[in-house]
């Protein structure tokens, strides 16, 4: 499941969390939870008191691998950090983690923040699987394309180092420790584009010899056009809903896509959930 909680603020103004928790649980018994907006020690932020979000939805959450990844991470005033971004939980096993810091060239005039990647490459029953999650830049569309042809690269070396075999030396327990890559994937995120920007075809571009990622709703329901993700109940603050928010995965995962389905019924934030179910 992948949601955009913006910092866990409901549309009746609340920020809570734990709601956030409940709601997707209600939606679903979910292995994987992928979230963005998230944010730590920011009280500026509307309804917050600056609750560490990263802490309260990791300790909801028992059982569960907890990986966050800020992409903004600032000094407070009072010398505490902040931090906002996003967060993965698993269920499963997290055998390995990488973070990537997003491309964000100036664009003059344009307002704009860090974004970053998180990858948690996940024993799962379907085998290794590496799950990322980010957000997009929101106001500048050439951070946008930027930020995609930084994720596609990304994806392209972890499949050339799959193909690598185990380096002398890859035995080690210590920091070369070699934990082998896998091309199986899935994307999710708040991508700040629509299924009819050309980012969305260009995201799922033939990559080399690297595994094509696809959109699991696309595949799932052929010719049927993806829910409204943001602005399905706020008509005020969005008065054109849109679909912004997907679930890519690699071409041999959507073999096993059994379902893909959008909660249009939460209210727990300005955007809905998307989940996707493999078998």
């Amino acid at each position: 499941m992948t949601w955009n909680v913006q910092w866990c603020r409901g549309l009746d103004g609340r920020v809570d969390p734990l709601r956030i928790v409940r709601e997707a649980r209600r939606i679903a018994d979910f292995d994987i939870l992928c979230l963005q907006e998230v944010a730590a020690n920011f009280p500026e932020l509307p309804g917050s008191a600056g609750e560490n979000q990263f802490a309260v939805l990791a300790e909801a959450l028992p059982g569960f691998e907890a990986v966050p990844g800020a992409a903004v991470d600032v000094r407070g005033a009072d010398g505490s950090r902040r931090a906002f971004g996003n967060m993965i939980l698993s269920r499963y096993p997290v055998l390995a983690v990488r973070r990537m810091q997003l491309p964000s060239p100036p664009d003059a005039g344009r307002p704009s923040m860090p974004r970053m990647l998180i990858e948690a490459r996940i024993d799962t029953p379907l085998g290794a699987v590496r799950v990322m999650t980010t957000h997009l830049e929101y106001y500048s569309a050439h951070q946008r394309s930027a930020q995609v042809e930084a994720i596609r690269a990304w994806h392209a070396e972890a499949c050339a180092w799959a193909e690598v075999d185990a380096p002398a030396g890859g035995k080690d327990q210590g920091p070369f420790r070699h934990v082998p890559q896998t091309r199986t994937a899935i994307l999710t995120a708040d991508f700040n584009f629509g299924p009819d920007d050309p980012l969305y075809e260009r995201l799922q571009a033939d990559n080399g010899t690297a595994s094509r990622l696809r959109d699991a709703w696309a595949h799932a329901h052929p010719g049927e056009p993806h829910p409204h993700t943001l602005g399905v109940h706020d008509r005020e603050r969005w008065p054109q809903p849109l679909s912004c928010d997907f679930i890519f995965a690699t071409e041999d995962l959507l073999q096993r896509l059994r379902k893909v389905y959008v909660d249009l019924r939460t209210t727990a934030s300005d955007h809905q959930p998307v989940l996707a179910v493999f078998e």
